[in-house]
């Protein structure tokens, strides 16, 4: 299950963080077998959901289907997860977090 009764309770909804200035992400769902992270800030309470989606690529922040992010596997055939140990937090916060952890990989390689 990606996302939980208390994890729809706590999303907003679609559009909600438009005049947001730093709005909260709830959930993360990521492929344990690629590079793919899904920041969720909103929910529609069916199917589309929007937040800033990080990949091998870069991030930006738009819109996703639930019904299409269960029927991603990596390329070892696992299936997108949510992250049970993620705590809420600003997205400006998960941001900065990104940028520290390239920031080491850059330093070790």
């Amino acid at each position: 299950m990606l996302l939980t009764k208390a994890n729809k309770t706590a999303l907003l909804p679609l559009g909600g963080s438009e005049n947001v200035k730093d709005p909260v992400v709830q959930v993360k769902l990521f492929t344990p077998d690629s590079g793919w992270t899904w920041y969720v800030i909103e929910y529609d309470g069916e199917d589309r959901m929007f937040g800033y989606v990080e990949s091998t690529y870069g991030g930006e922040l738009g819109y996703f289907s639930i019904t299409e992010i269960q029927a991603i596997r990596g390329p070892f055939g696992l299936p997108v997860e949510r992250d049970r140990w993620f705590t809420p937090a600003p997205l400006s916060s998960v941001k900065e977090e990104l940028s520290r952890h390239e920031e080491l990989n850059e330093v070790a390689l």
